[in-house]
């Protein structure tokens, strides 16, 4: 019953891991990097063309989106694990009622997510002391994004559940058509149109629409267990509270991660606009190297879970370390690149030599130890796929968020300056990794107990 597709599906509990988790972990990282094309061309292009203010407004509302973004897509993580487990367990029947399920409840959260930040995005970006000159032009541009909020999340689960099944190609091909509608409507938009940060907006909503219809078309059209039937949608409350259960967590943790994000945000706002814009294109490329940790995050997280589900919990370990090599490697890679083409990088942006001096404060201190976030997210994915989703929100909580605000308070405060303020980041991640890769080893060694005796209960 899950044969069909196989060929495009990556085997998880048997066979090499090293080859394995790369090949499931590369259509991942290079669909997040489309995904971040989205962004980088609304940034390139009205940094270029639309001016200094521009680009600030549409820079500097990234945490905002994510606050409001994240916990929802905590949810897509919680779908992703549970189709994973009962593939590994080869439960069809609960896999299609987990599928129809993720997709009932994307739907729903996306409207939810358009009222929320529809109405709530310019009394936000006030709380962050967003400046006077760049306030109009950032509430513009959230508010059309979350307009299209439906669509983004309905992409996101349907992707999650493909990648629950070992499918992370296709996904990745959707995107590559979507990122091309993007740059060609943010170029029509902009420059054309002089629409500025509403053009970039409206681009990046219309290409959503392009991933979201060829990603649904693909669920429709499978003949596997996660294929999905219009007819069959509807709400399993029993998987919903065991999505919710693994997934809100996991939401929360990402929120609070961005709550701090907003925090330094706005401390980041009281430097002014050319350095608001300068972080803005250094944060950017930093969010290329999130990528990576994404999908070796997502990785760990996914083959976590079908080895549970399949009860090798050798495998659960073996996974853990290949994806730590990985990531280290690629984030590391990502973050010296950064250190050593970090002036012609930010000059994509904007060429003004202040606004490229500050980009460098943030790309030296923040962006290049970046493989310390990634070692603490892998870890944080191998949790969630045994399915303790509760306790990497509570590390990431104090680790990350309670670090910063501290950090804020006290030495940012002593020493205000933007070396100072990126500083909170590697010094959060260190804390976090300790106490993540300690739980870890915890749980997985109360797993591989659990297992030795269910297995000598059966003999």
């Amino acid at each position: 019953m899950f044969k069909s597709h196989a060929h495009r599906n990556i085997v998880m509990t048997e066979g090499s891991l090293w080859r394995s988790t790369l090949l499931f972990a590369l259509p991942i990282f290079l669909s997040g990097l489309l995904q971040l094309f989205f962004n980088a061309a609304d940034t390139i292009v009205v940094g270029r063309f639309a001016g200094q203010e521009a680009l600030a407004a549409v820079g500097s509302v990234g945490s905002l989106n994510a606050l409001l973004v994240n916990i929802f897509l905590g949810l897509s993580i919680g779908a992703n694990v549970i189709v994973a487990r009962s593939i590994g367990a080869g439960d069809h029947q609960k896999v299609q009622d987990a599928v129809h399920t993720s997709v009932t409840v994307s739907v729903i959260c996306g409207i939810l997510l358009a009222f929320i930040g529809f109405f709530a995005a310019r009394p936000l970006l006030l709380l962050m002391g967003t400046p006077e000159d760049v306030i109009d032009l950032a509430a513009l541009y959230v508010r059309i994004i979350f307009l299209g909020m439906p669509i983004q999340m309905l992409y996101n689960f349907s992707a999650s559940i493909l990648r629950a099944v070992g499918d992370t190609k296709r996904p990745l091909y959707f995107l590559t058509s979507a990122g091309i509608v993007n740059v060609l409507l943010n170029l029509v938009f902009v420059i054309a149109f002089k629409m500025s940060v509403a053009g970039v907006a409206l681009a990046t909503v219309l290409s959503h629409f392009v991933s979201t219809g060829l990603v649904v078309h693909s669920l429709l059209t499978r003949t596997d267990a996660v294929r999905v039937d219009p007819r069959k949608l509807r709400i399993n409350r029993r998987l919903l509270w065991q999505i919710m259960r693994i997934g809100l967590p996991s939401g929360v943790q990402s929120s609070m991660f961005s709550l701090s994000n907003i925090l330094i945000q706005s401390s980041i706002n009281s430097f002014g606009t050319i350095a608001m814009a300068g972080s803005a294109a250094a944060g950017n490329l930093c969010s290329f190297i999130y990528q990576a940790v994404a999908a070796f995050q997502s990785t760990a997280t996914t083959f976590t879970g079908q080895n549970v589900g399949a009860r090798k919990p050798r495998r659960v370990l073996k996974t853990q370390y290949v994806c730590q090599l990985w990531c280290i490697i690629v984030t590391g890679v990502m973050g010296v690149g950064n250190l050593i083409f970090g002036e012609q990088l930010l000059s994509l942006y904007n060429t003004d030599p202040e606004v490229i001096r500050w980009g460098m404060e943030r790309i030296v201190v923040a962006n290049a130890p970046y493989f310390l976030m990634g070692m603490q997210s892998v870890f944080s994915g191998g949790l969630r796929g045994m399915g303790y989703s509760l306790l990497p929100m509570c590390i990431s909580l104090c680790g990350i968020c309670l670090t910063r605000v501290v950090w804020l308070a006290t030495v940012f405060r002593a020493h205000p300056t933007m070396s100072c303020l990126m500083l909170s980041h590697p010094v959060s991640w260190v804390f976090t990794l300790i106490f993540m890769s300690a739980f870890f080893f915890i749980f997985y060694n109360r797993l591989k107990k659990d297992h030795s005796v269910q297995e000598l209960a059966a003999e």
